[in-house]
C-alpha cells in the first residue's frame, strides 16, 4: 500500500489540491495529513478518500464540526491516530503533543508520521521509522511524501 503523506497546510486549499494531484500521480492509495489542517475546506478536499488526519497546534476544531467531518467520511481524531496498513503499525502525530517523543522511543509503531517542524525528515529510532513529509505552507519548497509500506520505499515530492 502506498500512503501519501502531507502536513501543515494551514488552510491553503489550492496547495492541498496540487499536493493531492501529485500524490495521485505517484500512486497514493490513501492519504495521511499530519496536522495544522487549517479548516474544514481542506478536509473537504480529502473527502471520498481513504484518509487519516490529526489536529495540529494551530487547529482549533469546534465540536460542531464533528458532524461535518464525519459526513465527509473522515474519522474525527481525538488525539494522535494509530492504524494498520498492509500489516504495518502506523502512528500519526502532529509533533507538538506531550507524548510525541515517548511514542517515538516506545517502538510500538513501525512508522511514526508527523509534521509541525515544517522540515522533511526520515530517520529511525530503534524499530520505528520516523517520517515528516515537510510542509505545504511557510516553507521555501513545499513537499509531501509517498511511502510504500510493503517495500519500505519513501520519496519526497515537491509541490
Amino acid at each position: 500500500m502506498k500512503l501519501g503523506i502531507m502536513s501543515d497546510s494551514h488552510g491553503r486549499v489550492g496547495r492541498v489540491r496540487d499536493a493531492l494531484a501529485i500524490l495521485d500521480a505517484a500512486g497514493a492509495e490513501a492519504i495521511v495529513h499530519c496536522g495544522d489542517v487549517g479548516g474544514i475546506e481542506v478536509l473537504e478536499e480529502l473527502a471520498g478518500r481513504r484518509c487519516w488526519f490529526v489536529w495540529g497546534n494551530t487547529d482549533y476544531p469546534h465540536p460542531t464540526w464533528r458532524a461535518s467531518v464525519e459526513a465527509l467520511g473522515l474519522p474525527w481524531p481525538d488525539g494522535p491516530v494509530e492504524f494498520t496498513a498492509a500489516g504495518r503499525r502506523i502512528a500519526v502525530y502532529h509533533g507538538h503533543e506531550p507524548g510525541f517523543e515517548g511514542a517515538i522511543r516506545s517502538g510500538r509503531s513501525e512508522y511514526l508520521l508527523h509534521g509541525h517542524s515544517h522540515r522533511k525528515a526520515d530517520y529511525r529510532v530503534g524499530p520505528t521509522r520516523v517520517i515528516n513529509p515537510g510542509a505545504l505552507h511557510r516553507v521555501g519548497v513545499p513537499t509531501v511524501a509517498i511511502l510504500d509500506v510493503q517495500s519500505d520505499d519513501l520519496s519526497f515530492l515537491e509541490v
